[in-house]
């Protein structure tokens, strides 16, 4: 594919609304971790009940829960994918704005339960827009589609991090709310203007067709085990790592602006660069080729952490550091939610997808856990080496599900 052909493809009504919707799916979830942590913190809420705001996270986790709904059901407007995008964007706003209205100095409850709203509709927006992705394009348009959804979502999470954070320094917090609940009306455009996938065959007709068949339809296939090890295991040694970098960084000597400016700014840069290139070769090599490929170089760049361990502090040395592993988490992340996508089942998508990608965090809130005790009794070279080597279980179940030297292209369901 020629360099004229790939741009028109980025630019692409598909991929557009793939861009879009992922903005729209980004934009709340930093409200209910960075911008109400400062706001209460600004109040001089007690650290208690501060923390008790990282409990309304939980529905990220448990989405596939509630999941089935969406196959089974669908609203009166715009179809059984839209319909419930649209609903889940329009409340949003609606719960955006209201937190604004709440005072955590009088009472924090109302604060939390607004909170815990937004996660909640959030959540399920993921839910339909994953869905609505999945369906919507074809099995060789996922890897870049998948990359312009992590585009959106990461510029979301500017927008509703960092500048949000900016904006409350010159405004109250009840503006900054406001303003940022008005930034899911792209969403809702999108929504609009997006047409509602065709699936072959019928959704599902009971509770228990879309509860219970999904999980049998894919436990019975023959690879189902291997491919649930997969996606539990391909970026654990990316994730493990990740997990304690500014603790590392710190350790090393690296003041707060060296983090700041280097693994945050530039940081973000690198993985959207690396969402693009992976993306783009995705699309040119299948997402096969890809898994290798990415997974090899996300191994590497793990061990990078490990030679800035015998190093120490070095500017240069951080830097390169850190544009290699973001550079390859961001094509890794691609390809990843490209195969996670290509093995759902059209008929149940959203429920399969929110099972697959809950199980895509059992890394980040529970394997990531030991980390600090690993760290402190391991030290910091050979941590990043254990981190480096646990990454090789889910590089050979690739020889199961995924082979190199089978040129068919991964099947989706």
């Amino acid at each position: 594919m020629s360099k004229k052909d790939l741009l028109r493809e980025i630019f692409s009504k598909k991929m557009s609304i793939c861009f879009l919707l992922g903005f729209s799916s980004g934009l709340p979830l930093l409200v209910t971790i960075t911008l109400i942590q400062a706001w209460l913190k600004e109040e001089n809420i007690d650290l208690t009940n501060i923390g008790l705001i990282t409990l309304v996270q939980l529905p990220y986790t448990w989405k596939f829960v509630w999941s089935p709904i969406f196959d089974r059901f669908k609203l009166p407007i715009l179809g059984r994918r839209r319909g419930w995008m649209l609903a889940s964007q329009v409340i949003l706003i609606l719960c955006i704005t209201a937190l604004g209205f709440t005072n955590p100095v009088v009472d924090i409850w109302p604060t939390i339960f607004i909170s815990v709203l937004i996660a909640f509709f959030s959540a399920s927006q993921d839910i339909v827009v994953d869905a609505h992705r999945r369906e919507y394009l074809e099995d060789e348009e996922l890897g870049l589609g998948s990359t312009m959804y992590i585009y959106g979502y990461r510029i979301a999470m500017l927008v509703s991090g960092g500048g949000a954070l900016m904006m409350s320094d010159h405004m109250s917090w009840r503006m900054v709310f406001f303003i940022i609940s008005l930034f899911m009306i792209p969403g809702i455009l999108t929504t609009l203007w997006a047409p509602e996938p065709e699936v072959q065959g019928e959704p599902p007709k009971t509770l228990k067709d879309s509860i219970v068949d999904p999980f049998v339809e894919f436990l019975k296939r023959d690879s189902a085990i291997l491919i649930l090890g997969f996606v539990l295991l391909y970026k654990v040694g990316d994730t493990m790592a990740s997990a304690l970098t500014t603790a590392f960084y710190l350790d090393l000597g690296f003041t707060k602006t060296h983090i700041g400016a280097i693994t945050k700014v530039w940081g973000l840069a690198a993985t959207l660069l690396g969402a693009f290139v992976g993306g783009s070769v995705i699309y040119k090599m299948g997402i096969r080729k890809s898994l290798w490929i990415f997974g090899i170089l996300q191994a590497v760049s793990t061990a990078g952490f490990a030679l800035l361990a015998n190093i120490g502090f070095s500017i240069p040395l951080l830097t390169g550091v850190i544009a290699f592993e973001n550079i390859s988490g961001g094509m890794g992340t691609a390809a990843y939610a490209a195969y996670m996508a290509s093995q759902t089942n059209k008929k149940f998508t959203a429920t399969q997808y929110a099972l697959l990608s809950a199980l895509m965090s059992v890394p980040r809130s529970l394997l990531s856990a030991p980390t600090g005790y690993m760290a402190k009794h391991m030290g910091w070279t050979s941590f990043f080496v254990f981190c480096t080597l646990i990454a090789i279980p889910g590089l050979l179940l690739l020889l199961k599900i995924a082979p190199m030297d089978d040129q068919q292209k991964i099947e989706a369901a």
